[in-house]
C-alpha cells in the first residue's frame, strides 16, 4: 500500500538506524511531541532499538490528557442536568475527573453519548429541538476544524438547543513552556505531524531560532519516526537550529489554508490550564464573540469548580517529559486501564496507555549496543 508500507520496509528502518548509530557523536535528547508517535515510537519498539546516546521523552501530546481536571469536573456538571444530552469523544468518557467519570455518570442516568464528530452532535440537535445538545470540543488544532465547522453550520441552521464546552489547546506555546522550564532537558523536537497538516510549521520557526532548538515535523510510521531521528540528529551535531519537515507527503510550510481561515472566523486564542501543566498563555481557543451564543460555559453557569487531583498520579512530569510512566509506583498496579488515576492511561493517544499496551512494564535491560529507555 502506497505511503504505508513503505514506511514500515525493516530493510528501510535498519539501514536508518545504522545511520543514526554512525551519526551520534554524544548524547542527545529528543522530545515527540504528538501522542500518535509516541504510541508508534513503544509499539515498534525503535526507542529500544536507538543508540544508546540518543534518548526520546515523551511530550505532551495528547489532548485528552491535557486537557483540565476542572475542564473535565465542568462537562460532568453540565452532563448532570436532566435537559442536557451530553455530546464527546470516546476516549473523553473514562478520563477521571475530581469524582468518577462521564460513563459513571451516564450509569447513573446523565444521557451522555459517544459521537465520532462534531457534526454528529449538531445532526443529533436537528432531530432533538426539546434537548439541549452539548459537544465536549477538545483535541489541538488536528481536530479543531471540525469543531470550526459544526459551529458555523449550528449557527447558519439557528440550532438554538446546541452548545459546545470548548476546551481545543495549541501546541507551539506548549512547547516554549517546556523550553522554558527549570527542569527541561529537551534539546530538539520532533514536530506533530498531522497538527501541522492543518497549520503548517511556519509558527514552529520563531521557536527554533529563539531557543536554538531544532525541530523536525515528523510521520508516524516506524520509517518515518526514524528519519526523522535522523534529520534531528543531524541538526543537533551540527548545532544548526531550525525546523526542517520529514512529513512532506502530507505537510507544506503553510499548511491548509481554507482550515486556517475557518478557525480565524469562529475561535480567538485565550489562556488555558492544561491538565498537570498549569496554566500557559495564549494556548488555547475559545469561542469567538461572533459565536459566542453556542459557548455551553456561559449557558450553563455553575460558578467556581473544586477540583481534586489523585496525589498518586504523576502524569504531570510524564506529560512535560520529565519522568517515563514506568517510574510510578502506580503505574501498572494501581493505575490500569480498568482502574486509571490519570487521563495518560485511558486516551488511546496516553504514554501510560502505550507503555501498558506494549508490556513496557520495566526498564528494559540495555542490549549490547545499548537501549534509550
Amino acid at each position: 500500500m502506497r505511503f504505508l508500507d513503505e514506511y514500515r520496509d525493516a530493510r528501510a528502518a535498519k539501514r536508518l538506524l545504522d545511520t543514526i548509530a554512525r551519526t551520534a557523536t554524544r548524547p542527545w535528547t529528543m522530545m515527540e511531541v504528538c501522542g500518535g508517535q509516541t504510541h508508534a515510537i513503544v509499539k515498534y519498539g525503535l526507542d529500544r532499538l536507538l543508540p544508546s546516546t540518543i534518548e526520546l521523552v515523551h511530550g505532551p501530546g495528547c489532548p485528552v490528557c491535557v486537557t483540565s481536571i476542572e475542564m473535565i469536573d465542568r462537562a460532568h456538571a453540565i452532563a448532570a442536568r436532566p435537559e442536557v444530552t451530553f455530546c464527546s469523544f470516546g476516549d473523553m468518557v473514562r478520563v477521571p475527573g475530581s469524582e468518577g467519570n462521564l460513563l459513571e455518570r451516564k450509569a447513573q442516568g446523565a444521557d451522555v453519548r459517544i459521537v465520532y464528530s462534531p457534526l454528529d452532535a449538531v445532526a443529533l440537535a436537528a432531530a432533538r429541538p426539546d434537548r439541549q445538545v452539548v459537544f465536549f470540543a477538545i483535541g489541538f488544532e488536528t481536530t479543531s476544524p471540525a469543531t470550526a465547522l459544526a459551529a458555523r453550520m449550528a449557527r447558519m441552521r439557528r440550532l438554538d438547543n446546541f452548545s459546545m464546552l470548548v476546551g481545543h489547546v495549541l501546541v507551539p506555546p506548549v512547547m516554549t513552556a517546556i523550553l522554558q522550564a527549570q527542569s527541561n532537558r529537551v534539546q530538539g523536537f520532533l514536530g506533530p505531524g498531522h497538527v501541522c497538516t492543518v497549520m503548517g510549521y511556519r509558527e514552529y520557526e520563531p521557536i527554533a531560532r529563539h531557543y536554538r532548538t531544532p525541530i523536525v515535523v515528523t510521520g508516524f510510521e516506524p520509517v518515518d519516526m526514524l528519519e526523522g531521528i535522523l534529520g534531528l540528529l543531524r541538526l543537533l551535531e551540527a548545532g544548526d537550529a531550525r525546523v526542517e519537515n520529514q512529513y512532506r507527503r502530507a505537510v507544506c510550510r503553510e499548511g491548509n489554508p481554507r482550515a486556517r481561515e475557518l478557525l480565524d472566523e469562529v475561535f480567538e486564542v485565550c489562556d488555558r490550564k492544561w491538565r498537570g501543566v498549569g496554566t500557559i498563555p495564549k494556548s488555547g481557543f475559545r469561542l469567538s464573540y461572533e459565536y459566542r451564543g453556542l459557548d455551553a460555559e456561559r449557558r450553563f453557569e455553575g460558578g467556581e469548580v473544586v477540583t481534586r487531583e489523585s496525589p498518586e498520579c504523576i502524569s504531570g512530569q510524564v506529560l512535560k517529559g520529565v519522568k517515563k510512566p514506568r517510574d510510578c509506583p502506580a503505574f501498572g498496579v494501581r493505575c490500569t486501564p480498568r482502574t486509571p488515576l490519570g487521563a495518560p492511561m485511558v486516551s488511546s493517544e496516553g504514554a501510560c496507555a502505550a507503555y501498558y499496551a506494549y508490556a513496557r512494564l520495566e526498564p528494559p535491560a540495555r542490549a549490547a549496543q545499548g537501549g534509550a529507555t
